[in-house]
């Protein structure tokens, strides 16, 4: 059986990852219980894909890499190679991502940004969508999701409360 891309992200109510400038304050500063059924999510992955400003913002912001023990890729047109947290991927989204699931493991975590995220929706690889709704009207910012998308149904697994956050989990509809 293939491996599942997760996307597992949170967004404000009128959709939006992060602030024009990738600001993620009005999110890190959110009273919230528990850790929204985070470490049950991370239990279930061992792969990690994210586009180069999201690794780029991790790097500057978090005190220390948050995934060492995950397999972890960057998409970049910029970097090749690896360092010592991730391996830069320079190949074509759709055919790298497919190949990937068909190798043994554990689920993947499609963790952002709105860039790498538009491609693999166009390329229709994420499986399940588990998205945290916060408590936020931004206005602007990063959309979660672009324009001229695949039409998809998809079928509600779960939904969770977390404080003022509700999380919707969804999977594609066969």
């Amino acid at each position: 059986m293939a491996r599942k891309v997760v996307l597992y992200i949170a967004a404000s109510l009128d959709g939006f990852i992060a602030k024009e400038d990738d600001d993620l304050n009005w999110l890190e500063e959110m009273e919230v219980e528990g850790d929204c059924g985070y470490s049950e999510f991370y239990q279930s992955i061992d792969t990690v894909i994210m586009g180069k400003r999201t690794y780029d913002y991790i790097l500057k912001h978090a005190e220390m890499f948050p995934y060492p023990d995950k397999k972890c890729y960057v998409f970049s047109t910029s970097k090749t190679g690896s360092d010592e947290h991730v391996e830069f991927v320079n190949e074509d989204v759709g055919s790298f991502t497919k190949n990937l699931k068909e190798e043994q493991g554990s689920n993947i975590w499609m963790a952002g940004g709105g860039s790498i995220l538009d491609d693999f929706m166009k390329s229709s690889l994420i499986d399940e969508y588990i998205i945290t709704v916060t408590p936020h009207l931004l206005g602007k910012g990063v959309s979660l999701f672009k324009d001229h998308n695949p039409e998809t149904e998809l079928v509600l697994i779960k939904v969770n409360q977390y404080g003022q956050m509700v999380q919707l989990h969804y999977k594609i509809k066969n």
